[in-house]
């Protein structure tokens, strides 16, 4: 039964971008299709035949409360969808707004690919869209910088902090059941707590017990992650938590193989290259690395390019109390590098080093940035509250680049402590400084893109590669790049600890740019038609249930 919109989901974007929609050109459809061809389809499937039958049940079920989440993001991405697809004429442009959840091209900057879009407001649909800073730090409301609040206006101009419960009453209450119908199928009591709570918190917007429940989880075969996460969407003032869902499949000998870096953690945070009052918070002993295939996404996570990786819980006291998880989607990142990064790899890395561009080190890379998620500093030193809030609106980006050193600082520190090979350390370095080619090509969009920019600036600053003329590709400086990592690393910690919000800025606004030889290489890339990332065929057809 189709549910009735609630009032948060009437409320869209402006419909004077709607007005003058006119028919698609052949031009114009040229240029959605070349669009729409950046993405690589591919798809989500995985060996199924081990799983139980309950178990096997549960998976069209966990669909269902996914697709829920799905449509909780369209109204905080865009509003109404079903409205938009009235307006959108031109199939291509339907196909296109369905990758983007919106009129906004994620890859080109959030700009309109539809007639009379303006470009996508900072704020999403978390805000009113004629907010702007002065208003809402001179406005008191204890809830307006929460991450599960929608804000609005009254009928009279005032703003309104609205609870995502509040907001998403019935989508809620659906996603719930879908989640207390699979708990009665689990064989796995660990997992049928942790859906139960789950259905809780998605109604409570208090996710404190589903996350120690998750924790408590070791031997599920499939697991669920359907709440908001990520802030990414919130361009405007970095607060608003995005709805995403996962749906992924557990590889258990693969997962063992990373158990022991995991349990490394604690041993990795002392030897961060800052003062001890900057790595004086202590991870959760329980931290711990698991292996998936992604079987279904959802929500934020789906939408444009896709996250190959995450690392949960998010709430600092929780990390400290039961430590965290890093969850690894082996094969999307399999993809991603076949379709992607072993492509530019062998394009833009000198064949000198071009055997160091590997999967493996692609897959520990992503393992050890998730793992950096829970390393380094979460609250100010000071003691006035979370990094998260002193920065603001640039604490994606700053967290995201600085994640991405920590994974190469710690490897190195793992080569250094005798865990891994001089090989590996290479096949770390080149492979990363490829794949900093890769995000890039995200544009500014997104943190992660401008993460990738940030990097490649700091590396070309340090002299951390040389670039050959003669054959247009890339030399890593293993020594420069080494001492580049770490005296980054030591500069991002200290920012975040002391909540310096301008030096923030003034960083990013520094080396968060595409350089012009940057945009030179990105340019030759695009040329050769390798795609920029990956868009799904999932679901139920695509399993072998």
């Amino acid at each position: 039964m189709k549910r009735q919109k609630n009032f948060i989901a009437t409320i869209i974007i402006s419909i004077s971008f709607l007005i003058g929609c006119q028919p698609a050109d052949t031009e114009y459809q040229e240029q959605i299709r070349e669009r729409i061809n950046q993405y690589e389809e591919v798809v989500l499937t995985a060996d199924l035949s081990w799983l139980s039958q309950s178990e096997r049940d549960m998976i069209p079920i966990l669909m269902s409360a996914a697709d829920v989440i799905d449509d909780i993001f369209w109204i905080q991405s865009f509003g109404d969808k079903d409205f938009l697809m009235e307006f959108l004429d031109d199939p291509y442009a339907r196909e296109y707004a369905m990758i983007n959840y919106g009129p906004w091209g994620r890859l080109e900057g959030h700009t309109p690919f539809f007639h009379s879009f303006d470009n996508k407001p900072l704020g999403a649909n978390f805000y009113p869209t004629d907010l702007d800073r002065e208003e809402f730090d001179n406005w008191e409301d204890p809830d307006k910088r929460s991450p599960y609040t929608m804000i609005r206006r009254t009928a009279s101009g005032d703003l309104v902090s609205i609870p995502y419960a509040s907001a998403f009453t019935e989508q809620n209450e659906e996603i719930a059941h879908y989640l207390e119908m699979a708990a009665k199928l689990s064989e796995y009591e660990p997992f049928a707590k942790y859906l139960t709570e789950q259905a809780e918190a998605i109604k409570t917007d208090d996710y404190s017990q589903s996350d120690l429940a998750w924790m408590k989880m070791k031997e599920n075969n499939i697991d669920f992650v359907a709440r908001p996460l990520d802030t990414g969407d919130d361009r405007k003032f970095g607060h608003k938590a995005a709805h995403s869902s996962y749906l992924v499949v557990k590889d258990h000998e693969m997962s063992s193989r990373l158990e022991h870096f995991a349990g490394m953690i604690p041993q990795l945070q002392q030897r961060l290259p800052v003062p001890e009052k900057y790595k004086s918070e202590v991870p959760g002993s329980g931290s711990e690395i698991f292996v998936y295939d992604a079987l279904y996404y959802a929500g934020h996570c789906n939408a444009g390019p896709k996250i190959i990786a995450l690392h949960l819980p998010r709430n600092p006291e929780i990390q400290q109390q039961v430590g965290t998880r890093s969850m690894q989607l082996r094969n999307v990142m399999e993809a991603k590098f076949d379709e992607i990064l072993k492509p530019i790899g062998n394009m833009m890395i000198h064949e000198d080093q071009r055997e160091y561009v590997q999967f493996d080190a692609f897959f520990h890379l992503t393992a050890f940035h998730e793992i950096a998620g829970g390393l380094g500093i979460s609250n100010t030193v000071d003691g006035s509250g979370s990094v998260r809030d002193a920065l603001r609106e640039y604490y994606g980006v700053i967290d995201a680049t600085n994640t991405d050193l920590m994974a190469l600082f710690m490897i190195n520190q793992l080569y250094e402590m005798g865990e891994i090979s001089e090989q590996q350390l290479r096949e770390a370095f080149v492979t990363s400084f490829a794949s900093v080619m890769r995000s890039s090509r995200f544009g500014t969009a997104g943190a992660h893109g401008t993460a990738g920019m940030m990097r490649f600036n700091f590396f070309a600053r340090e002299e951390a590669f040389t670039r050959c003329e003669d054959t247009n590709t890339y030399i890593v400086d293993f020594n420069n790049m080494k001492k580049a990592v770490e005296k980054l690393v030591e500069q991002l910690i200290i920012l975040q600890g002391d909540g310096d919000y301008e030096t923030a800025q003034e960083m990013i606004r520094t080396y968060g740019s595409m350089s012009e030889t940057l945009q030179g290489d990105i340019d030759r890339i695009n040329d050769e038609n390798i795609p920029v990332d990956v868009v799904f065929k999932q679901g139920l057809r695509h399993l072998d249930l």
